[in-house]
Formats: structure tokens, sequence, C-alpha cells
């Protein structure tokens, strides 16, 4: 792995798969993470993407030969296996797995995998009956045993039309993860609350105030502080989700039980992300008992509305004072709002998307934002949730702990 003194060097490897062709997007995924890569090619990889487009795009020469004179007059192999932090084959065909699970060095690429001594990364992208097949779970199995990390394959529709396991995880989420890799532990030792869905107002028994939140990008944030190392209590609104393994859940309707939840526990956290959606105002009178139609169309009962406490800017000025990330939801000048909330709540850092942009944000899996703090912003691209959780968690990460210092651990923390 990369030390403080250079940024992470990955040996990309591209085996000869149609998914060939989203390496290009990977690399500048890659790039815009400041990883230096140097791509090894197959020779069937070449019949999908050019060493010539890859260069363009890994501004520097891709190799593909282990018979290349000009690198091989300094065992040209050996010190490309030497210089890599990281190894990724992506993809990976069956074809390449198999031959990497047999230990052959009948190429370059496999050679280096050979060579080297960096963690190595596996991306599969095959048909899924070939996924499936008894030979390649036990070349998969074989490799993992060897310290192999295998990310993927995602489900979904493949080249040849099938739907199921088979497909590359996509670029976006491939760069997420070797960054994850990258930072194992982040936020060990830290106390992370974490706030999700939306929030119910009840006029009556029946009928009530909310909006369209459905948690996932709350509940993947939870599941990637817990990976990064940290202690997570997540307070989660009405959304039918399973809880992330290692998380604290605690569960709330209203916005003024998540306020009660979540003021009861700030204190004792490091890190606040406010993901939740709640809802800005109530209803001023509850109704014990259904009101019927008649009585909603009356004059005589106009819907009466109070505002709701910012549960957000209340954490922000407590003492002591966690490090407070907030989340924004907009539909327009979505930077420019975003950036005043952050100034106006007395936030540390905020998360915006802009809902309106087809594809993310609600009712969906992926999302794409911009995390917005008092050196900069940083935009991320549309990848799944989980992607854009374990790359918020990797930009937050070192912000808290510029502010907070190392967490000293005390005697009877909570497990």
């Amino acid at each position: 792995m990369p030390s403080d003194n250079h940024p992470m060097r990955l040996l990309l490897g591209i085996g000869g798969g149609v998914a060939a062709y989203n390496t290009i997007e990977l690399v500048r995924h890659l790039r815009f993470l400041k990883v230096e890569i140097i791509p090894v090619l197959t020779a069937n990889a070449q019949r999908f993407v050019t060493p010539t487009a890859l260069q363009a795009v890994a501004g520097c020469r891709p190799h593909a030969d282990l018979w290349d004179a000009g690198t091989e007059a300094g065992m040209g192999h050996i010190e490309l296996a030497r210089w890599a932090d990281v190894v990724l084959v992506a993809p990976a065909t069956a074809n390449l797995i198999a031959r990497l699970a047999a230990g052959l060095a009948d190429d370059l690429l496999t050679t280096l995998c050979l060579a080297t001594e960096a963690p190595l990364f596996l991306a599969p992208a095959m048909n899924t009956k070939m996924w499936e097949h008894p030979a390649t779970v036990r070349n998969i199995a074989r490799l993992r045993a060897d310290g192999a990390t295998v990310l993927g394959p995602a489900d979904g529709e493949q080249a040849c039309g099938e739907l199921g396991l088979g497909r590359m995880v996509e670029p976006a989420d491939l760069a997420a993860a070797l960054l994850a890799a990258e930072q194992p532990g982040a936020l060990a030792g830290r106390n992370v609350l974490v706030t999700a869905g939306p929030t119910r107002e009840f006029l009556d028994p029946v009928r009530f105030i909310s909006n369209r939140s459905s948690g996932r990008q709350g509940f993947a944030l939870a599941e990637a502080a817990r990976s990064a190392g940290a202690r997570v209590t997540l307070v989660a609104g009405p959304v039918q989700l399973p809880t992330p393994a290692g998380v604290e859940r605690v569960d709330v309707t209203s916005a003024l039980e998540m306020r009660d939840a979540v003021l009861a526990r700030a204190g004792g956290s490091d890190i606040v992300f406010a993901v939740a959606a709640v809802a800005d105002y109530r209803p001023r009178d509850y109704h014990k008992r259904k009101l019927a139609k008649t009585e909603c169309r009356s004059q005589r009962m106009p819907l009466s509305l109070r505002e709701n406490p910012d549960i957000v800017t209340a954490v922000a000025a407590a003492t002591p004072r966690p490090f407070v990330v907030g989340f924004a939801a907009e539909t327009h000048d979505a930077i420019a709002k975003a950036s005043g909330k952050r100034r106006s709540k007395g936030l540390d850092a905020i998360v915006v998307n802009d809902v309106s942009a087809a594809g993310i944000g609600f009712d969906g899996p992926d999302n794409a934002v911009t995390l917005i703090h008092a050196q900069g912003e940083v935009a991320l691209p549309k990848m799944s949730k989980l992607g854009i959780a374990k790359r918020l968690i990797a930009e937050v990460a070192p912000l808290c702990s510029e502010r907070q210092g190392p967490r000293l651990e005390t005697t009877g923390a909570a497990p």
C-alpha cells in the first residue's frame, strides 16, 4: 500500500473481455483520486481497448508484451512488479482467472501477478453461467485462499443479453473500493452517529406528512463507517432496510423523536452524519381519531403547521461538539444553497445532491454529490450509494482528525 511519501501506484491489468471498454472510465476515476497508473493488457484485451486510448487517459505508455526488447533489457517486468502498491485486474475473465489460479506466467500480466508482492484485486466479468461453473468457483476460492480480493461481480444485464451475476463492478465503485482498501481503519476508535430516512408527522392515526427519502444513503454511510473501524449508531426513520452488520440501530418515527434520540447520543460521538430528511413542519394539532373526509373538506378545519426543531443546528451548537456533516437535497442552485446552509448552521461540512437530476438521489441505488467544507469542494461523480459513502468516509476522516486530533480510548467505552 502507498506510504505518506507517494500516492497509490496501481498496475491495472486488463483482460480480454467486452467489459475492457470500461477501463477508460476506470482510469479517469482513478486519476481523479491521484492514483498513478500503469496499464498492462493481455493480447485479447487489445481487441476491445487500444493502448493509444489508454495512454491518453493514463498519462503513460501501457505495456502488453512480455518480450518487449526495450523493456526487458532491464528486466522490466520485475521492475513493474516492484513498482506497484496494488494490482487490479479488471476485467478478470474466466480464462484469466483460471490462469492466475493455476500460477501460470505465460504473458506479461500473469507474470507480473506472480512476481509482485503487492495486494491483488480482481474484478470478474463473464457470462453468468461461466461465473457459476464449478471450475470458476474453484478458481476463485483458490485465489481468495492465496490472498486475492475479489470485487464483484455485479448483478444485471450482460453483453450477451442474459441477466444475473457476471457484470464487472462499475468503474466508480471499483475506484471507491480501492480507496477504502488503501485506508483501512480510517475511523478506528471513533464513535459515529448517523441519521437516515424520513420522519412522519401525524395529523391523525392514519394520515401523516413525510417525504421521499428511502434511507439508503444513510444506511450506506453507517455500513461504510463500520467497515472503516468506527463504532456506529444509526438513528433511523421509518424505512424497510436491513441493519448493517455491527451497527447499533435506534428506530424513531417523528422529528421530535429523532431530535431526542440524536441529542441523547451526540455528546458521545466524534462525528455526526445528519443524512435523514427530517420533515420541516408537523401538524399543529394531532387528532386522536381518524378525521372523516367531510371534516377535512370543511373550512372550519384548515391544516395548520408548526415548524420542527432543526436537529443538525442543535448538534453543531452543543458542547462538547462533534464533527458535524449535514446533508442537503436541492433542486436548483445546489452548491450556493448548501454553502449557505453550512455557514448558517455552523456545520463542519455539508453534502449536497441535485435531486432534480435523473437517475440519482430518491428512489434509486445511485447518487452523485458534492462535499463542501471550509477548505473547498469535492465533487463525487455518479456511483452506487455505498461507493459514495466510502468516498465520503475517506474525505471526512482526515478533516475530523485535523480538527479533533486522535481519539483517546477510555476504559469502559461502548463496544
